[in-house]
């Protein structure tokens, strides 16, 4: 009836999702248009994600995961099975520690420093990480290099390597690390993770992202 669609209306301008001119029509507030455009922005995200991370995942035979920067923390969102898969506990909805993992150290290196050196130092003093850690120096390695490498350090036996991925405005988006186990030959580390690189870059770029100078 006449009487709901007016009651719906109205509950939607309420809520910031649609707004009412002086003619009494009704348009798309902000609110709704904020939650468009961040659906469509993480639809392309995850679309070009499978298209460049599968291949790389496929080509390499290396596990991959993707992961965002959720409340919790780092936070594994997508995961594609090399071959030989990887065994673990991590799988998609795991949380990676921000000092240890090769993931979380991408997202300290390349988010907001006040905010991921609040995390950090937080971090040390529950004892999830080292004391001694140079956050400092961390950044510095991690952002000269583009990537960030862990081996052994948070799980036995597994060796990571993470690199950024940024979007249009230039903010780290997600990170992609590729996971190699003793089936992989140390000698063809640097190649995989030169090829990640370079896949992430490709990436970052079918987004309208802007890879850093190196």
């Amino acid at each position: 009836s006449a009487s709901q669609t007016h009651r719906y209306l109205a509950s939607l301008v309420a809520a910031g999702m649609a707004k009412q001119d002086q003619r009494g029509h009704y348009d798309l507030d902000s609110g709704a248009i904020r939650i468009g455009l961040a659906a469509l922005a993480r639809l392309d995200v995850f679309a070009s994600v499978d298209d460049f991370i599968g291949a790389y995942a496929r080509e390499s035979g290396r596990t991959c995961l993707v992961a965002v920067w959720g409340d919790a923390g780092a936070t594994v969102v997508r995961w594609y099975a090399g071959n030989p898969p990887v065994i673990t506990t991590m799988a998609v909805g795991s949380v990676l520690p921000l000092l240890q993992s090769a993931t979380g150290r991408v997202f300290f290196a390349f988010g907001a420093p006040d905010y991921f050196n609040a995390r950090a130092q937080a971090e040390k003093r529950a004892g999830r990480a080292p004391a001694q850690i140079d956050l400092a120096a961390l950044r510095a390695q991690a952002r000269a290099e583009l990537c960030a490498r862990v081996d052994g350090d948070f799980i036995p036996g597994l060796r990571v390597v993470s690199v950024p991925v940024f979007d249009l405005q230039g903010n780290l988006c997600v990170v992609v690390t590729s996971v190699a186990t003793s089936a992989f030959d140390r000698a063809a580390d640097e190649k995989a993770e030169r090829e990640l690189r370079s896949a992430c870059r490709r990436l970052t770029e079918s987004l309208g992202g802007r890879w850093p100078a190196g």
